[in-house]
């Protein structure tokens, strides 16, 4: 199996775990999310593992690459249930959970493994959309719902949207009792940083919030995204959370034969990585 940008530590040893989650069941326009994992891992060979912006190299750390999980399609229970299966064992170890999608509604599994470890969790989401909607032409269980579903895990005050700029009205109105979202880019980062303090935190980055012109390879784009260094920067400030788990979801490659927007969530992770390794 060819290791995403060289991370080869074992399981005892690394204190990130990654694993790829390729599932895109309840996805409700351009299916293809499930190819993302295995597209990175392949492409990866392209990247440089030193970062230029931080001055760290992915390879002076252990990080373990522990493969694709073997998702069933269809009905997205059994899936969770395998993602939530695999996420608590990485934290029963008290290590980092790192998931790559896949469709946005694999956060729910992660979300349902880890407010078992820590009932206080909150969720910083970064996405072109708002994910709010309760339910989807009649399923509870798709990525158009996913942060309705894991908000009603952390409850109230406990989400904290950035860059959305799509979704329903109705979404938009429900979210203002329940949930903080900052539209369009990230004003107000750093003082929802600040605010979260000490408390644990899920970091949720779904790859449409990039502007289509950098990220075409996504199955829902949306007009009017952020840049690389825009969404480099932010991750740099939710870095300084005291963050239990991490998730990148919705690249889906073969809507870019050009092969950059893989290129481009590559570089990101490897960016993510060594900040989470601080």
């Amino acid at each position: 199996m060819q290791k995403i940008l060289g991370c080869e530590g074992s399981f005892e040893e690394s204190e990130i775990i990654l694993f790829g989650a390729g599932f895109d069941s309840t996805t409700c326009y351009r299916p293809g999310a499930r190819f993302g994992p295995s597209a990175l891992r392949n492409e990866s060979y392209g990247i440089e593992s030193y970062s230029p912006y931080q001055d760290k190299d992915v390879l002076d750390y252990l990080i373990c690459d522990s493969g694709d999980l073997e998702l069933p399609f269809g009905d997205p229970k059994p899936a969770l249930a395998l993602i939530t299966k695999r996420i608590e064992k990485i934290a029963e170890n008290k290590k980092f959970p790192f998931m790559i999608g896949g469709e946005h509604l694999i956060t729910l599994g992660a979300i349902k493994a880890l407010i078992k470890f820590y009932p206080d969790l909150s969720i910083i989401h970064f996405d072109a959309h708002a994910d709010l909607r309760d339910e989807y032409l009649g399923r509870k269980l798709s990525h158009a719902c996913v942060m309705h579903r894991c908000h009603e895990l952390v409850g109230d005050g406990k989400i904290f949207q950035f860059g959305i700029r799509s979704g329903e009205k109705e979404e938009f109105l429900w979210g203002q009792d329940h949930v903080s979202t900052r539209r369009f880019n990230f004003h107000g980062l750093r003082e929802v940083v600040a605010e979260l303090g000490d408390r644990p935190v899920y970091f949720t980055l779904d790859l449409d919030i990039l502007d289509p012109s950098i990220f075409p390879g996504t199955g829902t784009p949306e007009a009017g995204g952020v840049s690389f260094n825009e969404l480099r920067k932010a991750i740099s400030l939710v870095s300084k959370c005291n963050l239990v788990g991490a998730d990148m979801n919705e690249l889906s490659p073969h809507y870019d034969p050009s092969g950059v927007s893989t290129i481009v969530a590559n570089k990101i992770l490897r960016e993510m990585l060594l900040y989470f390794l601080e």
